[in-house]
């Protein structure tokens, strides 16, 4: 292999990785942003708690940038649904991502 082809594939390289890791990092959130994902959690939390289907103790609720996480565990698949349901409602929401995790009988289910 030749000098400038060695030198070209290097060059690819190291441009795939920039590529690469910029994507990776993300663009940083501003104050703004920040509080304004810390709002929509807590209203996101609000709207669990108020609902009577849910037991929402167990549920941690996170936002970024419109996307709501939920993390945590519920205690029934209707209990999981709903959680989902609600949140997905809350105005603000984009999307939700589901990390709960079902207890069935004690331990931990499938979702």
């Amino acid at each position: 292999m030749t000098t400038n082809a060695r030198l070209g594939l290097r060059s690819m390289a190291v441009v795939a990785m920039a590529i690469v890791t910029a994507h990776c990092a993300g663009t940083p959130r501003s104050p703004a942003e920040r509080d304004a994902d810390h709002a929509l959690a807590a209203q996101v939390e609000r709207a669990l708690s108020q609902d009577p289907q849910i037991y929402a103790r167990h549920i941690e609720v996170d936002s970024e940038r419109g996307v709501v996480h939920l993390s945590g565990y519920v205690w029934s698949a209707e209990e999981l649904y709903e959680a989902r349901r609600v949140a997905a409602q809350v105005a603000g929401v984009h999307s939700v991502v589901d990390e709960l995790e079902l207890m069935v009988g004690g331990r931990t289910g499938a979702r």
